[in-house]
């Protein structure tokens, strides 16, 4: 903006972008605009460069387990990636997360368990490889949360939010915003 400015061009908006930006910036001097992508969600990507911790997660995905396959050490749940997105952003990452971790109702993660396979409606919950964690024993109808690997590619895929208070229950619904 200093440039812009001394070549005589007018730059009364100086915006920065990312949620590392917002993180870790030392000094903002002269930004009139922070846009901080997933900061206010985080996800398993920003988890795994620091930018959050997995605890910071404040957006899951709400599933409901719909069958097993016992020989194959698999659970079947009803959020595929037309729920969780694509986005295998932390395969390259020290930790591989899947598709998302899998919690408890109270967003609590179960040892080493992970979406590890995702088909359109249906996600494959299964044991990170090489666990020694012992495979949960979650009945069908049991609900489960998934923390995403990206926020901005799960919360596009819904068309709102239910916000929870701090005892579980909805307290607001939020409209997605369409468009970039």
């Amino acid at each position: 903006a200093g440039h812009l400015r001394a070549a005589g061009l007018p730059c009364p908006v100086v915006s920065v972008g990312s949620t590392p930006t917002a993180r870790f910036a030392k000094d903002l001097d002269g930004v009139t605009e922070v846009r901080a992508g997933v900061f206010m969600f985080g996800d398993l990507f920003q988890a795994g460069i620091g930018s959050c911790g997995a605890d910071d997660i404040a957006l899951s995905v709400l599933a409901t387990v719909i069958g097993h396959q016992a020989a194959k050490g698999w659970i079947i749940v009803d959020a595929g990636w037309m729920a969780l997105s694509r986005d295998r952003g932390t395969a390259r990452q020290a930790v591989d997360q899947g598709y998302g971790i899998v919690c408890d109702p109270a967003g609590r993660p179960y040892p080493d368990l992970i979406v590890r396979d995702a088909n359109q409606e249906h996600g494959i919950v299964a044991l990170r490889p090489g666990s020694r964690a012992a495979l949960p024993e979650l009945a069908l109808g049991a609900r489960l949360r998934i923390l995403p690997n990206h926020a901005c590619a799960t919360a596009a895929q819904h068309a709102c939010y239910h916000v929870l208070d701090a005892s579980g229950r909805v307290s607001a619904t939020w409209p997605r915003i369409a468009g970039w």
